[in-house]
């Protein structure tokens, strides 16, 4: 009888031990799996990105839209407000061209870009040059061109790249890469540059060309010309950096433009020899601006997308002003956003009443995305 309670205890106490084990490798399995599950979800690295916010002409010295800058004032400073805001913020913001009116001659385009980093750095307006968010800036068509009233159309503007520079040069990354030599200084404005595990290829898609004025095609330069085979080269390294997982292209021009190629005035002459890089490449993206507008395109279905964020504040056919960020995942998976307000009428009012909500997302798969609002 004493031994059958003994044997009983011990059976007990077995079983006792074996729960208390079983109970603690589940626990400590619970434990990994909710640890993986925060990691597969975080954000290891994002970035912001808008273009076009300058003024229309006629707005040029309206009060009530701008000032000294040409910048459409309260369509910037809630864009600003609202990426400085955010739980997560991101790490880079891209402006993508158009920061001013300008289009006229460098005098013009001297003073506005002046008054644009006092603005850019006045607390008074916005907190965004103390958020810690590395601005970089790239160059539009306003920045890099003239408008000719005789042939109503486009040229490069002699003397806007030092001007630029002067301005735009702290804005720019220090440990960026570009071209080097004889072509070097017309050329500062086209640059790459990595960033955790991702690499940014950014164009100057207006690069100054001389012009040739016994050509009567060409009486003052070309528009729309970038050094193709320098962005291919680096996009080809950034593949086959073990280091770099995601790829991104960036530049003031797109090359899809409702779903269409373009290479005139809307996009640029290289599209076609660029494009198909890009997708050899498996670049997740080109990031434009340029036409005011929100666009998020897949050309051809698959691949790369053609992402357009010129709903930054000038006036056009954009439903709503914001801008776009992209969160690369720890699990590897790209996610996609897209914030912004209805805008207002006329186009610079301001419209607090207005919310800045989520308009756009989706993760941006290499296979075909189904989110409805894809136009290919």
């Amino acid at each position: 009888m004493i031994k059958s309670k003994i044997c009983i205890v011990v059976a007990l106490l077995a079983a006792v031990i074996t729960f208390s084990s079983c109970d603690k490798q589940h626990k400590k399995k619970q434990i990994t799996s909710e640890d993986v599950e925060v990691v597969k979800d975080s954000i290891l690295f994002s970035f912001s990105f808008v273009g076009c916010n300058r003024v229309q002409y006629g707005d040029w010295h309206n009060d009530n839209a701008t000032n000294a800058s040409t910048a459409n004032l309260s369509v910037l400073k809630r864009i600003f407000d609202d990426v400085t805001s955010l739980e997560q913020k991101p790490s880079l913001f891209f402006f993508l061209g158009d920061l001013v009116l300008a289009e006229s001659d460098t005098i013009n385009l001297d003073a506005q870009l002046k008054a644009w980093v006092e603005l850019y750095e006045d607390k008074a307006f916005s907190t965004i040059s103390d958020s810690g968010i590395e601005l970089v800036a790239v160059p539009g068509n306003h920045e890099m061109l003239f408008y000719n009233t005789s042939d109503d159309k486009e040229y490069p503007l002699a003397g806007s790249t030092p001007v630029w520079i002067k301005y735009m040069k702290p804005y720019m990354p220090a440990d960026r890469n570009h071209i080097t030599g004889k072509d070097s200084l017309v050329n500062q404005m086209t640059f790459s540059f990595a960033r955790n595990n991702v690499g940014f290829v950014v164009m100057n898609t207006d690069t100054y060309n001389q012009p040739n004025p016994l050509t009567k095609e060409n009486p003052y330069g070309f528009e729309g010309l970038i050094p193709t085979q320098w962005i291919v080269n680096q996009i080809k390294q950034y593949k086959q950096n073990p280091d770099i997982d995601h790829i991104f292209v960036l530049g003031h021009k797109p090359y899809y433009v409702d779903g269409k190629p373009e290479t005139g005035h809307k996009g640029f002459p290289e599209g076609p020899v660029l494009w198909p890089e890009l997708q050899k490449n498996e670049v997740v993206a080109m990031l434009s601006a340029h036409v005011h507008d929100y666009q998020r395109m897949q050309p051809g279905g698959t691949g790369t997308y053609q992402i357009i964020a010129g709903n930054g504040g000038s006036k056009g056919p954009a439903a709503f002003f914001g801008y776009s960020t992209i969160n690369i995942m720890s699990n590897g998976e790209v996610q996609f956003i897209s914030r912004g307000f209805d805008k207002g009428s006329p186009y610079y009012q301001d419209v607090p009443s207005n919310p800045i909500k989520v308009q756009d997302s989706t993760m941006l798969t290499w296979s075909k995305n189904t989110n409805p609002y894809q136009n290919n």
